[in-house]
């Protein structure tokens, strides 16, 4: 995706470096390792002096452990999450000037939403958000909430890697500030409730999913006829990113087996089925995923 001379998004809030998101970077797994150390330390008063340098360093931004490791994983990460980060900011900007010529056809006055990242855990309007959750959006306080580490595990763990996989995870959740703006998430949301935690209540979530994800092609379409930053191969991406994050594939991956009644997000097919409508069409009339 060609996006070197497109200008980055200023609704982004970056907690990644702050308290709130937890952004020293220290995870369960590191103290765990860790905890023969920090028995032996609390064992000297020299020891405990040690421990609460590290804790104020932490609480002030630094992550201590990297005076253990020399801080060189740390630095490679910080600087491709630099990268990913403008990247994102960039991908933000598109979706921002494409909804805000195209929806005004559909009646909706288009507000954008904010970008939120953070790492590890922060909160947000709708709860907790922890990186284990994935990228979300949320309706109550209409941002998007992303931990960059998941773009990592796009490529890595589901084989999806590419600038334009990471855009297409973005563009899908702004296809649920669309929903949100048209009253979509609302009313799916009301129905819900009457269901309780119900295969229907699965289904209707299935909807609302795969009509993200051919919001998300509508905006690749303009991507690539209007804005002409979609570069050959990018759209191939977006479909094998669509395709790796199917419920069915990640539940064979997890369990070895496929329970379609649990599916919430829809199988890797009708992922990429509804993106390629909404690519091909250009038309959010074309991702009615209700009827």
């Amino acid at each position: 995706m060609d996006l070197n001379d497109y200008k980055e998004s200023s609704n982004v809030e970056d907690r990644r470096s702050s308290r709130g998101g937890f952004g020293g970077g220290i995870s369960m797994r590191s103290l765990f390792m860790l905890a023969p150390l920090i028995r032996m330390l609390l064992r000297t008063k020299f020891g405990w002096a040690i421990l609460l340098v590290g804790v104020g360093l932490y609480f002030s931004g630094i992550n201590p452990l990297a005076l253990v490791t020399g801080g060189s994983v740390s630095s490679s990460r910080n600087s491709n999450e630099t990268k990913e980060a403008v990247f994102i900011k960039k991908v933000l900007k598109t979706t921002e000037d494409i909804w805000s010529q195209i929806l005004p056809k559909y009646g909706i006055r288009y507000t954008k939403p904010v970008l939120v990242l953070y790492r590890g855990h922060t909160t947000s309007g709708c709860g907790f958000a922890s990186a284990q959750m994935g990228p979300f959006y949320c309706p109550a306080d209409q941002k998007v909430y992303l931990d960059l580490g998941f773009f990592d595990e796009l490529a890595r763990r589901h084989n999806s890697p590419g600038d334009f996989a990471q855009a297409y995870v973005l563009a899908h959740e702004i296809g649920h500030h669309i929903q949100n703006l048209q009253g979509t998430l609302q009313k799916v949301q009301q129905i819900q409730q009457r269901f309780g935690n119900s295969p229907k209540s699965n289904a209707l979530q299935v909807r609302v999913e795969l009509q993200a994800d051919c919001y998300a092609g509508v905006w690749a379409h303009y991507a690539q006829k209007g804005l002409k930053v979609v570069e050959p191969g990018d759209i191939e991406e977006a479909l094998r990113a669509a395709s790796a994050i199917g419920d069915d594939t990640l539940q064979k991956e997890a369990q070895g087996y496929v329970v379609p009644d649990s599916f919430t997000h829809g199988s890797s097919r009708q992922r990429v089925e509804w993106f390629k409508r909404g690519f091909l069409t250009g038309d959010l009339r074309s991702c009615n995923t209700f009827n």
